[in-house]
């Protein structure tokens, strides 16, 4: 089995593309199907959280992209920026990993912080999305 053990220039041109959930994208150490189907082990550098786009490589060269998977999302638009702020915090204090667009905020889908975030009088969508919460004001890795 291959191991991907450190990430590369996402420039580098990939021989293979790895779609992952989110949950998957956050653990350093993961065995794993590409999707042409073959088994790879990753192991990377704890706290490492792979984006859509990110490049691992392995040691013989091979190069592998990283691809973030359509997930059953909650997405929330507000009319002002103070609703979206307002409903923001509070998901924050649940300590909930949150994706901002412009006009919109995202997280997992959770059907009892959609019922908090509707109290709010936000509507709230369910879909399928790539998820790519906020990484953190601590956090190393940044596109």
């Amino acid at each position: 089995m291959r191991e991907l053990n450190r990430m590369v220039s996402m420039e580098a041109p990939a021989d293979a593309l790895l779609t992952l959930p989110y949950d998957k994208r956050q653990r350093s150490l993961l065995r794993a199907f590409l999707d042409n189907g073959e088994e790879i082990g990753v192991r990377l550098q704890h706290g490492t959280v792979l984006r859509d786009g990110d490049r691992l490589s392995s040691d013989d060269g091979y190069v592998v992209a990283v691809k973030s998977a359509l997930e059953t999302v909650s997405t929330v638009r507000g009319k002002d920026a103070l609703e979206l702020t307002r409903v923001a915090y509070h998901l924050g204090n649940r300590h909930v990993a949150l994706q901002i667009g412009s006009g919109w905020i995202r997280y997992l889908h959770d059907h009892v912080l959609d019922d908090m975030v509707r109290k709010f009088g936000l509507d709230v969508i369910v879909e399928q999305a790539a998820f790519e919460p906020e990484t953190g004001a601590y956090s190393s890795h940044h596109h």
